[in-house]
């Protein structure tokens, strides 16, 4: 009775943890299309930015609060301080603001793809550091990738979009950013907590978004915001900001860092649909086929890394 009970349990534990994984792909794959929702309203970057950040701010610094008033958590020292800022301009402010950046040029579609990298160059970086050869494998898997990506690259230059090797160039930009985030967080996050690393990060983030928000705008500059602005600015805060973070957080508590991680590859896939039915972006077969030629190399590195882990 007490093994049917416990099986039962797992069981519903594994189903919530693929739901949270599901919707937090879905979440961070939204941001896109409501980022570019948002440029209908003629609103630059910067101020897009500040408003997220704005609307995400207030949750971030509670779970920070809370996570510091946690007395088994070990006081911070200088270099976790320093940790702590470093990484979290770098892999929350400058890689959201170059995403954003590039957003203005490129479809919906190729910035997930890009983003979506993001394992591929963790792995050159940390071959790079390591100064340790890539196996004949991952090199395969690079190349599917990067291949993948040049074709929805032509797709997207077969739509005659202006300015899309800036646009993609900037969004490359901002996964290397996040990459090298990835890289260097995992010691810091391993003596500070993963919650409470997240939220002091995301707190510097903030921050640095509202300071050059405040510092390239006037004050009176979002007052003159449409009140869509508003309210798609919002949306990304909860839908694609915070809730995603803690349903991730949740699903990887439930079923593990590997299965999170492969369920998230639903992300990109996401993203061309949400875009093709609330933006209109068309979906050609080239796109499919590069789709699926960045999925491929992505779930390659994935699994090997799993692999290397168990």
């Amino acid at each position: 009775m007490a093994s049917t009970t416990q099986g039962s349990s797992i069981r519903r534990n594994a189903i919530i943890g693929v739901a949270c994984a599901l919707l937090a792909a879905v979440g961070f794959s939204a941001k896109a299309i409501l980022v570019k929702l948002a440029y209908v309203e003629s609103v630059d970057a910067v101020t897009l930015l500040a408003l997220r950040m704005a609307f995400s701010v207030p949750v971030f610094l509670a779970v920070a609060v809370w996570t510091s008033m946690n007395r088994q958590a070990a006081p911070l020292e200088k270099r976790d301080w320093l940790a702590v800022l470093g990484l979290g301009l770098i892999g929350y402010y400058l890689s959201s603001f170059l995403d954003f950046l590039g957003l203005q040029f490129i479809s919906a579609g190729l910035e997930r793809l890009i983003l979506f990298l993001y394992p591929t160059m963790v792995v050159i970086l940390s071959a790079l550091i390591s100064r340790k050869a890539i196996g004949r494998r991952i090199l395969v898997a690079l190349a599917l990738s990067y291949a993948g990506i040049a074709l929805v690259f032509l797709h997207d230059v077969g739509m005659s979009r202006r300015g899309i090797l800036l646009g993609a160039a900037l969004v490359f930009a901002s996964t290397l950013s996040y990459s090298v985030y990835l890289v260097g967080a995992g010691h810091a996050i391993a003596r500070i907590g993963a919650t409470r690393f997240t939220a002091y990060a995301m707190v510097v983030a903030s921050a640095a978004s509202l300071i050059q928000f405040a510092v390239t705008h006037p004050l009176s500059a979002s007052l003159h915001l449409s009140s869509r602005v508003y309210e798609l600015g919002l949306a990304m805060a909860l839908f694609s900001t915070v809730l995603p973070v803690f349903l991730l957080s949740a699903a990887i508590r439930r079923i593990g860092a590997g299965h999170t991680s492969l369920i998230g590859s639903i992300g990109p896939v996401a993203t061309i649909y949400l875009a093709h039915v609330f933006l209109g972006e068309t979906v050609s077969l080239l796109q499919i086929t590069g789709s699926s030629l960045v999925l491929a190399g992505v779930l390659i590195i994935s699994l090997s890394a799993g692999a290397k882990g168990k």
